[in-house]
């Protein structure tokens, strides 16, 4: 896993990004989506002309339809690409909301890497080792499993480094950010390492499937439940963009 070139970035939204896969992942709902991109906060490259916006969150509202966003992706060539979880109404305020839970492996406490409070003492901070990522896979699992028990329709994704959950029921997207932060408290009383900030809804931005996180040269692939069973992040060919293939060759 490494940072993606602009090249690779230009070459996976021009011939791998399915603009079609975007679209069907977003139900009646959720209306016309937002989108976002962060062209070089993490890895620090990024388009000379874009130097000033490089850590800059920047929105991709106006649009007909996502091959549209994909041309405007393909300007930026971003390091990251997200959407607005939010509903908004046709005057813009926001009416509701999908809820998400967020899964990162540096969040595990490694036996051999120790906690994140060790690892940032080390300055290693969003580094994850192979173990640390299968622990998170099976926690995901986990948490499929325990949203099942509340809620009807529960996607999960991996996002690239670690596993996001989406809950697509019409009673999650009316709940407030008080509700939510008390489900996100008591999911975390019951064990999982999920990051409230985002179930609360205060950080409404989260990866857009079928993306490619250029911080790890992974594309941000949707699972079922079953796949998500025996998922491998390193070796999957579903989340491989081609131009690693290309380097393994040479």
């Amino acid at each position: 896993m490494r940072y993606s070139t602009l090249e690779e970035r230009e070459q996976f939204y021009r011939q791998e990004f399915n603009p079609q896969q975007v679209a069907e992942w977003f139900t009646p709902e959720q209306g016309k989506v937002k989108f976002a991109v962060v062209i070089g906060r993490h890895t620090k490259i990024y388009p000379e002309k874009y130097r000033a916006d490089a850590s800059t969150t920047i929105i991709i509202d106006e649009y007909q339809e996502v091959d549209d966003v994909r041309q405007q992706i393909l300007e930026f060539v971003p390091e990251a690409a997200y959407y607005d979880r939010n509903v908004y109404d046709q005057n813009d305020r926001k009416v509701g909301q999908e809820m998400a839970f967020d899964l990162d492996p540096e969040n595990i406490t490694c036996p051999v890497h120790g906690s994140l409070e060790d690892k940032m003492k080390r300055g290693q901070g969003l580094s994850f080792c192979e173990l640390e990522l299968e622990l998170v896979r099976q926690e995901a699992a986990l948490l499929y499993e325990r949203l099942e028990g509340d809620f009807s329709e529960v996607r999960v994704v991996y996002s690239g480094r670690g596993f996001h959950l989406h809950v697509f029921d019409h009673e999650a997207y009316i709940w407030n950010e008080r509700e939510r932060l008390e489900f996100a408290k008591k999911i975390r009383v019951e064990g999982f390492h999920i990051d409230e900030w985002v179930t609360s809804g205060e950080m409404r931005l989260i990866r857009l499937p079928y993306s490619l996180n250029g911080l790890v040269s992974r594309i941000v692939l949707p699972l079922t439940k079953k796949e998500l069973e025996s998922f491998d992040a390193i070796h999957d060919e579903r989340c491989l963009p081609r131009f690693l293939e290309k380097s393994a060759i040479f």
